[in-house]
């Protein structure tokens, strides 16, 4: 039996909103590495940001979550189909998918369950990717107030399987022929209001929250309002992003 670690079916609307976007070089890089572009499953695709993209360059996606929350407020594209399923017990049929994708996810999957189907619904020579984000960086005043709330506060918070992301997945078990993949910088363009809104998606802080009936972010808030400056102001923000891709 599959146990579904739902860090984020409470707060799917401002994670949906406040979530960055991931590079679009990415989907067409992948698509291009596929066997061929008929069908896409994208595994806990969550608010379907990943979906959508892939849905540039694949005839089909399907889009599948354990979470009916996230599916409920997941972008609509004509080619995508969402389902509401573990990605360990997969409905898609056999030899299926061109290419099977997780982003951010994999680290709360039941790793041997889940490659069971991703083998069964790939086709010959199909692609799985998986990728993941770390800490992001603005500037050193900012990523110090940010790393009292990371790391002092909600550092006892985070879930175990936090160290899979902080590893950049390479501790992970890959039973893939692996392809080496280029860089994709991940950069998103914010002011201040994004990004508290997106400290505030942290599964820690979620979970801060919950054990203390207090915001985390609060208590860092005013300190990062004066670091940052003039609230509407635009910054530059980065994220160490890891991708591992492979074929079947």
């Amino acid at each position: 039996m599959t146990i579904f670690k739902d860090h984020f079916s409470g707060h799917a609307a401002i994670y949906r909103e406040a979530r960055p976007t991931y590079p679009p070089e990415l989907f067409a890089w992948l698509a291009q590495l596929a066997p061929d572009t008929a069908l896409a499953w994208d595994c806990s695709c969550g608010n379907g940001q990943a979906t959508v993209a892939l849905a540039e360059h694949f005839t089909r996606v399907i889009g599948t979550d354990p979470s009916a929350n996230q599916i409920e407020g997941a972008a609509p594209r004509a080619n995508v189909a969402y389902r509401v399923e573990p990605a360990e017990r997969s409905s898609l049929a056999d030899a299926s998918a061109s290419l099977v994708t997780v982003a951010q996810a994999l680290h709360w999957f039941e790793f041997d369950a889940f490659y069971a189907q991703v083998w069964r619904v790939l086709k010959s020579r199909g692609v799985f990717a998986a990728w993941t984000y770390a800490d992001c960086r603005v500037d050193t005043a900012i990523d110090k107030i940010k790393d009292k709330l990371y790391v002092d506060l909600t550092g006892p918070y985070w879930p175990p399987e936090r160290a899979y992301v902080d590893a950049g997945y390479r501790t992970l078990r890959f039973p893939f022929v692996e392809i080496v993949a280029p860089d994709f910088p991940m950069v998103a363009q914010w002011d201040a209001e994004h990004f508290l809104a997106y400290l505030r998606t942290w599964s820690a802080t979620q979970r801060y929250l919950k054990a203390k009936g207090e915001d985390p972010v609060m208590l860092i808030e005013a300190e990062l309002r004066s670091a940052w400056g003039d609230p509407a102001y635009v910054r530059e923000v980065r994220w160490l992003f890891h991708l591992r891709v492979g074929r079947a």
